[in-house]
C-alpha cells in the first residue's frame, strides 16, 4: 500500500441525551463519507460517561458503526475512569478493570497493532497507566514487544492523553496534572519510545488543537469533535479552542496533517452540558 489514509476523531462523548454532541458526530460522519479514509481512529473518551452507563457506549457503538470504513478505538477516561495522579485530587471515578473490560466488550481491543504503507501503528490504553492494575504492567510489556518487532520502520503511537505540556520533563502541576500522562508512567514511556523511530504522537483529550515537534517526534493533539471548554478559567489556552478532527496521510518514511472542521460542526460548550445536566456552573 503506498499511501496510507487516516482519520482521527476525538472526545466525541456520545449519549443520547445530548443532541448538540450528537449533531456534531453527524456532520463528522457526513466529511468522513466524503473523504473515505481507509481507517477511522478514536483516541477516546467516545462515550460521555461509560463508567456510569453502558447504554452511552453502546449508542456511541452504533454512531460510529454506520460510518463507511473501519474504525479503532482506546479508551478515554470518560469511558474507563481516570488515572490517579502524585499532585491533585483523586480521580473520580478511578480505572478499574471492570470499566475496562466493559469498553472492550463494547469496542473491542483497548490496544492494538498494525502496519500500512511502511508504517507500524500502535494504540495504547493511557488510562491504565501509574493505576497499579495488572493491565498496566502487561501492556507495558506487549508495548516493548511491538517496538522490538517494529524492525526500524517509522512509529505512529495513538493514545488518549498527551504526554506532556512541551517537554517530558514538564513537572505536574495541581491544576493540570489530569491532562497527561502521569509520571513516573510517562517516564518509562519515553524511555521505551527512545529506543525506536517514534515519528508521531496522536492524542486528544485537552479539547484543543495543537501540533508541535520535540526532538524527531511530531506531537498532534486532535480537538474534541463534540465540544469547547471555552472558559480560560475553567481551562487554560494552550491550544486552539475549537471542535475538528485531523487527516493523515502516510507514505513510505513521511507524513503529512491536515487539521479540519466538518462543515456545519458547531463549538457546543461545556456550559450548555452542565446546563443540560442541571449542574451549576463554577
Amino acid at each position: 500500500m503506498p499511501e496510507f489514509r487516516l482519520t482521527q476523531i476525538s472526545d466525541t462523548h456520545l449519549g443520547r441525551r445530548f443532541p448538540g454532541l450528537i449533531a456534531n458526530f453527524h456532520r463528522v460522519a457526513e466529511h468522513i463519507d466524503t473523504a473515505r479514509p481507509d481507517l477511522v481512529i478514536n483516541t477516546g473518551d467516545v462515550s460521555f460517561d461509560g463508567p456510569t452507563s453502558r447504554d452511552d457506549m453502546e449508542f456511541a457503538k452504533t454512531l460510529h458503526d454506520a460510518l463507511p470504513v473501519p474504525c479503532r478505538y482506546l479508551p478515554g477516561n470518560h469511558d474507563i475512569g481516570d488515572n490517579p495522579t502524585a499532585i491533585g485530587p483523586a480521580p473520580a471515578p478511578p480505572v478499574d478493570e471492570a470499566h475496562r473490560r466493559q469498553f472492550c466488550a463494547v469496542f473491542g481491543h483497548d490496544h492494538w497493532q498494525f502496519e500500512a504503507a511502511g508504517w507500524c501503528f500502535i494504540g495504547l490504553n493511557s488510562l491504565v497507566m501509574n493505576s497499579g492494575l495488572g493491565f498496566e504492567r502487561e501492556q507495558f510489556d506487549w508495548l516493548a514487544s511491538q517496538l522490538s518487532r517494529a524492525s526500524g520502520n517509522p512509529i505512529a503511537l495513538f493514545v488518549h492523553k498527551p504526554l506532556f505540556p512541551n517537554r517530558p520533563d514538564d513537572p505536574e502541576a495541581f491544576d493540570t496534572a489530569i491532562r497527561y500522562v502521569p509520571q513516573p508512567a510517562r517516564a518509562r514511556l519515553i524511555e521505551m519510545m527512545a529506543g525506536a523511530d517514534v515519528r508521531l504522537v496522536a492524542s486528544g483529550h485537552v479539547h484543543q488543537r495543537r501540533d508541535f515537534t520535540y526532538g524527531r517526534t511530531r506531537h498532534v493533539w486532535a480537538p474534541s469533535a463534540g465540544f469547547v471548554i471555552s472558559s480560560d478559567a475553567r481551562q487554560v489556552r494552550i491550544g486552539i479552542k475549537e471542535t475538528g478532527l485531523v487527516e493523515y496521510r502516510f507514505q513510505p518514511d513521511s507524513f503529512e496533517v491536515r487539521q479540519v472542521r466538518a462543515a456545519g460542526q458547531v463549538d457546543v460548550d461545556i456550559e450548555e452540558l452542565l446546563a443540560q445536566m442541571g449542574q451549576p456552573h463554577p
